[in-house]
């Protein structure tokens, strides 16, 4: 099944790196020393390899040798939203420009006070919103529904050298379900709830959907939960563009109480819209598609 494994790309140690040149030599300059990480990653990363070439020439299409160029194109891309991250933690959030599309949506959901559930993806650099909801001055707390397995030391560095305290909460994920109260209480309190809906472990419940035109497996958790807790539910993607600038999407999710499956469905649509503007966004290293 298209699972993950709970390991995402990255190193502390490519980190710390990425850190003293961003201090040394600045974002841009790093993204050249990024060519040889990507570079590294191109000619000994098979298995991701695989499962990202299957992503571009299977399911968008794209020729044998367009497909392979662009393995090292998604490396990179991905490469320099992890450097725009870390340099947004150690302060240098100025240096980036922001775009805001269906902010609207987001200052309604607070209006009404109800709090509300965000689903996001791992295509983008979702992991930066807060730092636009800082932007546009919304007042809220975010809690983000994780697991165990997705905290680590590299979060904990991102976390020490960060200049300015990050707001978000997590809720962990536990078998006794009581995150659920904590989903309740955050609620609650007019706060927002937000999953990432496109990667489930092994063991985890999970629902299938056709994405890009072959099914796929999704984690149910975040579609059941929002389905039934009878308040707003908007998808948010924090897309990277040229020059250092990101451009913010909401879109509000066509959904019925207790349609888990129609949730998917529209989130689905959404994830694929997104992705037909920035195909070397997508970051699911892994046989997604249960197709290797």
């Amino acid at each position: 099944m298209s699972k993950w494994d709970g390991k995402s790309k990255g190193t502390l140690l490519g980190y710390k790196i990425f850190v003293f040149c961003i201090r040394k030599l600045g974002i841009k300059a790093s993204y050249f020393v990024l060519f040889f990480v990507a570079s590294y990653y191109f000619l000994f990363l098979k298995s991701s390899n695989r499962a990202i070439f299957y992503y571009l020439n299977k399911r968008l299409k794209y020729s044998y040798l367009k497909s392979k160029a662009m393995i090292f194109k998604s490396y990179f891309t991905f490469g320099t939203t992890i450097i725009d991250k870390t340099a947004i933690s150690a302060g240098l959030r100025d240096k980036f420009t922001y775009e805001f599309d269906g902010v609207e949506i987001l200052y309604k959901l607070l209006e009404e006070k109800k709090g509300g559930v965000l689903i996001s993806a791992h295509i983008g650099n979702f992991e930066i919103a807060e730092h636009f909801f800082a932007e546009i001055d919304l007042d809220c707390q975010i809690n983000l529904v994780t697991t165990d397995r997705e905290h680590s030391v590299i979060k904990n560095y991102l976390e020490s050298i960060s200049q300015n305290k990050s707001t978000i909460k997590f809720i962990i994920v536990k078998e006794d379900l009581s995150h659920i109260y904590d989903i309740n209480n955050a609620l609650g309190k007019n706060e927002l709830i937000c999953f990432t809906g496109d990667r489930y472990f092994e063991g985890v419940k999970c629902l299938s959907a056709t994405l890009l035109g072959e099914e796929a497996n999704f984690p149910a958790g975040p579609f059941l939960i929002a389905s039934r807790l009878q308040v707003p539910v908007v998808f948010v993607y924090v897309m990277k563009e040229d020059n250092l600038h990101y451009h913010l999407y909401t879109r509000k999710a066509n959904t019925k109480h207790r349609d888990a499956q129609g949730l998917l469905n529209s989130y689905v649509e959404s994830v694929e819209g997104m992705l037909a503007k920035y195909p070397l966004q997508w970051f699911n290293y892994f046989d997604f598609w249960n197709k290797l």
